[in-house]
């Protein structure tokens, strides 16, 4: 016998959910590894940031092709994981720019 997972554990089904909390997960994830009001620079901060561009590819499979409400929610939730991706890339880029301009 085949155990049935829910449906937003399931890959082949599109979530949205799913997605968003994936996204959300990553970026607290990111803020903890990095300790961010003291930045710290460490390659962990590479796992949030590919769990968070699986979380946008998973939203981004929920868009229509016909404009409707929905369309422009799922529009806004990509928009909000786009933002999160790049707050996660800040994290993981700073330490390095800030060591860089103190070196030289």
């Amino acid at each position: 016998m085949q155990a049935h997972l829910p449906q937003i554990l399931n890959p082949r089904f599109r979530s949205l959910t799913r997605g968003n909390l994936l996204v959300w997960a990553s970026l607290l994830a990111a803020v903890l590894l990095s300790h961010f009001p003291h930045c710290r620079a460490t390659p962990l901060l590479l796992l949030p940031t590919l769990a968070a561009f699986a979380g946008t590819a998973d939203t981004i499979r929920c868009i229509r092709k016909r404009w409707s409400f929905y369309h422009a929610g799922v529009l806004l939730c990509i928009y909000m994981d786009l933002m999160a991706i790049f707050l996660i890339l800040f994290l993981l880029v700073y330490p390095y720019a800030q060591f860089l301009t103190t070196s030289s």
